[in-house]
């Protein structure tokens, strides 16, 4: 038996310590995926919070079946949009179809690179409803129509929010390289 499957069993016999070992293992991971849907770190703190009350509650529930990150990753994701929608401000930021281009790509023209940390803050700056559905498509792997059953909009404003996002993403990429490396004259 793994060290990590002993880790749950031990947490489903209520064992404190054990608790105490799967948060320490996961916070940081979990922590860096709730920072990338809530705009502030006390908010994402508080969907870390609210994420691992639902884990040691529900963690009966989980099968051994598929790695234990994906399935603590979803929960954080999950508690993150409710937090969002109750907020009521990511539907308002979906409202709209945005029609962008499909073909709009950055490209690396050599030496300039940007910092995981720098895509990230550049990411965290996009517009709520774009940064959500980007971070579901783009980062976590959910589907389209997947995103759309999730946020309770169409497929297509999945798709537009989408295509918005790469496009705001281009230009923050583009003014944050000229920025960090002035033109030559």
């Amino acid at each position: 038996m793994s060290i990590e499957n002993q880790i749950i069993k031990a947490c489903l016999e209520n064992d404190r310590s054990a608790q105490k070992q799967l948060y320490e293992m996961f916070s940081g991971k979990l922590f860096a995926v709730a920072l990338r849907y809530m705009k502030d770190q006390e908010r994402a703190k508080d969907v870390l919070q609210d994420s691992f009350v639902k884990v040691f509650r529900h963690l009966n529930t989980f099968r051994f079946d598929s790695p234990l990150e994906g399935w603590l990753r979803k929960i954080v994701v999950n508690t993150a949009l409710k937090a969002l929608k109750k907020n009521n401000t990511l539907t308002q930021s979906l409202e709209g179809d945005y029609m962008i281009s499909e073909d709009l790509h950055y490209t690396n023209k050599g030496d300039e690179n940007l910092s995981y940390r720098q895509l990230l803050s550049l990411i965290g700056e996009l517009p709520e409803g774009c940064r959500t559905i980007f971070n579901l498509y783009a980062i976590e792997g959910y589907k389209h129509h997947e995103i759309a059953k999730m946020l309770g909009v169409s497929e297509g404003t999945s798709k537009s929010q989408y295509s918005r996002a790469k496009m705001l993403l281009q230009e923050k990429i583009t003014e944050e390289l000229k920025r960090v490396k002035p033109q030559k004259v």
